[in-house]
């Protein structure tokens, strides 16, 4: 079963589209989408996908990515349609061709999850400081109007207090920690975006999103939003291994990819917005106890191994002051306990339907 046979998940592309009219202003654009078929930019791709079925004018997509059959398998039935081209990039490579013209870079391109950035922390910041770096040369040499990076909330590190954080607050991070590659591998490639706008003209804009969770992740990712959420759709135990005091934000791949959306079209040259639905700042443990209920599964605490500990997010919160954001015209749609239930619902039609095709 594809994403695409799911009712809920196609309504949930609807309601975005019906309250974002500005998506329109991508028509007859070309978009670079590097990451495309992850978490978050493959929800980007779908918006797009979503338009362009009930427009006569398309949004050209490029959709960027290392492995063709992931693609095609992640956006049939639309990988042939006229609209949408996959170009072959590796954000670790120095051999990727990149001279197709375009009006707008998305990068999203890089190891997301813990149990990718644990096991290659050196691709981690490679990808993230030099994979951002070609894509800026590709939107400086291709003329693009606006290059978009994603960044994370963990550029933030670790601070005093449960204040969310704005864009402007900048707490510690151990940079000699194996899992600060993640984290400063992104705050070099920010400072790396602003650096191309101010002395090459690239138009850059910086989106910081927060934790991001839906049906678009993929079964290997060991976030605990991603890991819990399949857990609770195959009616799995959910195992908490911390005390589940951490503040996190949470936001549904679709309120988080028309966020980015958002920030590419309105947001300031050089500016950084954090992406966050105030309706879903939780704790960890509240989080699970929601997905649970969504599961009907039992929510249990274990105590953690060393190994298992080691791959923690370090910072006890991190919520996210979203004003900028909202100061720009975006809204959240999906509540915590809305955007939770539709991502078990989506899993377990997709898990249900593999099962009888077996």
């Amino acid at each position: 079963m594809s994403i695409y046979d799911s009712k809920l998940w196609k309504e949930d592309i609807q309601e975005v589209l019906e309250h974002c009219p500005e998506v329109s202003e991508f028509a007859g654009k070309t978009v670079f989408v590097s990451g495309a078929s992850g978490l978050i930019c493959s929800s980007v791709v779908d918006i797009f996908i979503g338009y362009n079925e009930s427009h006569a004018e398309k949004i050209n997509i490029l959709a960027a990515g290392r492995n063709a059959e992931k693609m095609r398998a992640r956006f049939e039935p639309y990988f042939d349609a006229p609209y949408f081209s996959f170009v072959l990039y590796d954000a670790t490579a120095n051999d990727n061709t990149l001279d197709i013209p375009c009006d707008y870079i998305i990068h999203g391109a890089g190891n997301a999850y813990p149990g990718a950035f644990m096991k290659e922390p050196v691709e981690t910041m490679v990808a993230n400081f030099d994979g951002t770096k070609r894509l800026l040369d590709y939107a400086k040499s291709c003329g693009a109007k606006r290059f978009l990076y994603i960044s994370s909330s963990e550029v933030y590190g670790q601070k005093e207090g449960n204040q969310p954080y704005r864009e402007e607050d900048y707490g510690y991070i151990d940079i000699l920690n194996l899992r600060s590659a993640y984290a400063m591998g992104k705050r070099a490639a920010e400072t790396l975006c602003v650096s191309y706008a101010a002395e090459y003209g690239v138009d850059t804009v910086i989106a910081r999103p927060g934790h991001i969770y839906g049906p678009t992740a993929s079964p290997e990712d060991n976030r605990v939003s991603s890991a819990w959420a399949y857990a609770a759709a195959r009616g799995e135990d959910i195992v908490m291994k911390s005390d589940g005091r951490q503040a996190r934000s949470y936001c549904y791949c679709l309120d988080c990819a028309s966020a980015i959306l958002a920030v590419l079209l309105r947001g300031k040259v050089q500016g950084a917005y954090n992406i966050s639905n105030p309706d879903s700042i939780l704790s960890i443990r509240e989080m699970g106890t929601i997905l649970a209920h969504v599961g009907g599964v039992p929510f249990v605490c274990e105590k953690a191994t060393a190994k298992e500990a080691i791959s923690f997010n370090p910072m006890n919160n991190s919520s996210l002051d979203c004003a900028r954001l909202e100061a720009i015209g975006w809204k959240g749609f999906f509540d915590a306990e809305c955007g939770l239930f539709r991502t078990v619902s989506v899993l377990k039609g997709i898990l249900r339907n593999m099962r009888r095709s077996i």
